[in-house]
């Protein structure tokens, strides 16, 4: 690679790069003395109001209030400009390109950083999100080009540079012609772990970037091997979007669907860190809870690896299935043959006939059918309003609704759920673990008949959904989140890390219930080590996985003793760890009840030692114990994985668990059998 790195850096960026500092240090003075004059008017505005309560006007005192609100939301703003500065401070800029555009003479050079940045009428640096800057991820030294608000703007790339700058003080630039960005990349990917995921504008990769600034998919999909970046890229697509589209979107626009708590305070810094406002974050038991209060209750969700009741598998397996989608809309077409049946409508002297009441249900067929009731109901109220010369009394309109409901031959949503069964047959695969109370795997499924009958609560606030570890979720989640959030989605993931071995679901069926969404695939793992990443493809082949090539120690397999010895191996690993330099050291159980049974063992001797669990909430560095379905998404600097003995993984499926479990780790891994070394290890 045609690249160098200066030891002692460029004079003329040392230069550049004072100049750029005084300049923010005039500006964050200007900006901290603003937040400090807005603070002082509005601390004395509301002492004057508060002095001459008494006294003061209420035309006045109106007044006075709307000033309070206008100076709250001038001093929100200051704030805002103050603490972007105060980023920048830190690091102003990451790269420099400069561009010669077609018949012009001389390049220009352009500074790129987390936010733009203007001091006296000159903009100074780029924001990483601008079209200009967009050059620095797509194009190597030579032609190039960018789209701005006028059209295309075609040039060449003449020179491109890459900084690290830390507290202000310029630590290294690197100059080439070809991609400089791997040289930053492979430092980046030497680092231990953060308890929070950082942001990667530093380093984004041609095709992530085009990702990223992708706005008018309505659906993207992205497939990505395990540390391909995909949650990461579709954080700063949402940071992208949110600067592209600022007249249009805000973060309370935007929603994350997390698989649990602790993976979404793990990514909470990403939006931050990037000058946005944090988005709210849901999970499907959230929705859940939302959608069926005061409806029905339900049972949470199992861990299915520690469940062995076959007809619960079979039940949950079923409803798992595209198939079982496309069997619930033949039902919901079916409806108006058997859950109404009109009759006429008299009251007094008028009649609404059964042909018009039929008609009119049948019209609204893209609502509710208790929403039909009710617009029917203003359909005939209107009818005999209209015909009313003589001034009759008319009905109540809930009156004409409550005659429109004894026309209903199903009367509610849970008899109507049962209904489904008996059409297709399958009566033996509704089971109620108690009175009215659905089975999890039942919850989405009742929702999707919910929203044909009854209606859902739809949102319209929410213009983008984000939708983290698609393969996680079944064809009928989708087709209730698709009734809820009729909005742009991003919706990530990778069907080679399922953990729950009842879902039968696949990539092509994802496609087919968003048809005109666009798909991209991410192969280039980022995370582990080369090392760590062959062996992972030893366990569960996956030929379409690339390596970044970043080496360290290839992973051990220790075949111990008996159980009594991979528990001294862990607690010797657990007292090594403090002096190994390593941020994080993550011990990953197949399960949720063995993780619970090892922090239980291994909490008594050390106090550093954290749960990762359901009920968990956040993320810390240090020692963490957990499941591979809890350590999806999180990464370790050392990863320890005990009990992979053949007793415990011999399946198809559990090639994927040891798989996702292996690839959490970023610099070692560990592996412990209490006897014999399960086969799938044998490579």
């Amino acid at each position: 690679m045609d690249s160098k790195q200066d030891t002692i850096p460029f004079p003329d960026e040392i230069a550049h790069l004072e100049k750029i500092n005084s300049n923010l240090d005039s500006a964050l003075a200007e900006a901290e003395a603003n937040v400090e004059r807005i603070d002082k008017n509005y601390m004395d505005m509301k002492r004057y109001m508060a002095d001459y309560r008494g006294e003061i006007d209420p035309h006045e005192m109106f007044q006075n209030e709307l000033g309070l609100k206008q100076i709250d939301k001038t001093g929100a703003f200051a704030v805002q400009v103050r603490d972007r500065l105060a980023k920048l401070k830190y690091s102003p800029y990451f790269a420099r390109i400069d561009f010669c555009q077609a018949a012009e003479s001389e390049a220009e050079n352009y500074y790129i950083g987390k936010f733009a940045f203007s001091h006296e009428n000159q903009l100074l640096i780029l924001d990483w999100r601008s079209p200009v800057a967009g050059m620095f991820y797509d194009h190597e030294v030579g032609p190039a080009g960018y789209v701005a608000p006028t059209g295309k703007v075609d040039g060449e790339l003449t020179r491109k540079r890459q900084f690290i700058i830390k507290e202000g003080v310029m630590k290294s630039v690197l100059e080439s012609s070809v991609n400089i960005q791997d040289n930053i990349l492979q430092q980046e990917l030497a680092h231990t772990s953060d308890e929070k995921m950082k942001s990667i504008i530093a380093t984004i990769q041609k095709e992530q970037n085009q990702i990223i600034r992708n706005e008018k998919a309505d659906t993207l999909i992205i497939q990505g091997v395990a540390g391909s970046g995909k949650t990461s890229i579709a954080l700063h697509r949402i940071a992208f979007l949110l600067y592209r589209l600022k007249d249009r979107l805000s973060a309370r626009n935007i929603t994350i669907l997390s698989p649990n708590k602790v993976f979404g305070d793990y990514i909470s810094n990403v939006l931050p860190e990037l000058g946005e406002e944090p988005v709210y974050e849901v999970s499907f038991e959230d929705i859940a809870e939302i959608q069926l209060e005061g409806v029905i209750r339900y049972e949470p969700d199992k861990d299915p690896l520690e469940i062995s009741d076959a007809a619960w598998m079979e039940r949950v397996r079923y409803k798992s299935t595209l198939d079982f989608v496309k069997q619930l809309d033949e039902f919901i077409k079916r409806l108006p043959q058997f859950v109404f049946e009109a009759g006429s409508y008299s009251y007094g002297r008028f009649t609404a006939d059964e042909a018009m009441i039929t008609n009119r249900f049948l019209a609204y067929g893209k609502y509710p059918v208790k929403r039909r009731l009710q617009m029917i109901a203003e359909d005939i109220y209107d009818r005999f309003a209209t015909k009313n010369i003589t001034d009759d009394d008319l009905p109540k309109i809930n009156t004409i609704i409550k005659a429109l409901k004894q026309m209903l031959k199903i009367k509610d949503t849970l008899t109507l759920y049962k209904e489904f069964y008996k059409q297709i047959h399958k009566t033996d695969l509704f089971v109620m673990p108690d009175k009215k109370t659905l089975e999890w795997s039942d919850v989405y499924p009742f929702l999707y008949i919910y929203a044909t009958f009854e209606g859902l609560r739809e949102s319209d606030v929410i213009k983008h959904l984000v939708v983290d570890e698609m393969q996680d979720y079944t064809p009928v989640q989708y087709a209730v989140l698709n009734v809820m959030f009729k909005c742009q989605k991003t919706i990530l993931g990778d069907f080679d890390q399922f953990v729950n071995p009842n879902h039968l679901h696949t990539l092509e069926d994802l496609k087919w219930l968003y048809k005109d969404c666009e798909v991209v695939e991410l192969s280039k793992s980022y995370r582990s080590t080369f090392e760590i990443i062959s062996f992972a493809k030893q366990i569960k082949r996956n030929d379409s996985i690339e390596v970044v090539e970043r080496y360290g120690e290839p992973p051990e397999v220790i075949e111990c003793t008996d159980h009594d010895d991979v528990i001294k191996r862990i607690r010797n690993e657990i007292e090594a760890f403090a002096k190994t330099g390593y941020a994080s050291l993550g011990i990953i159980t197949k399960n949720n009840r063995d993780a619970k049974q090892l922090y239980e063992l291994m909490s008594e001797s050390y106090d550093d030692v954290h749960l990762i669990s359901p009920d968990s909430s956040r993320f810390v560095n240090g020692v963490s114990i957990t499941s591979v379905a809890m350590s999806k998404g999180l990464e370790f600097d050392m990863v320890i994985i005990p009990g992979v003995d053949s007793g415990s993984y011999h399946t198809e499926y559990d090639k994927s668990l040891l798989y996702i479990a292996c690839t959490r780790a970023m610099h070692r891994l560990m592996l412990l059998s209490a006897g014999e070394r399960s086969l799938l290890l044998a490579g």
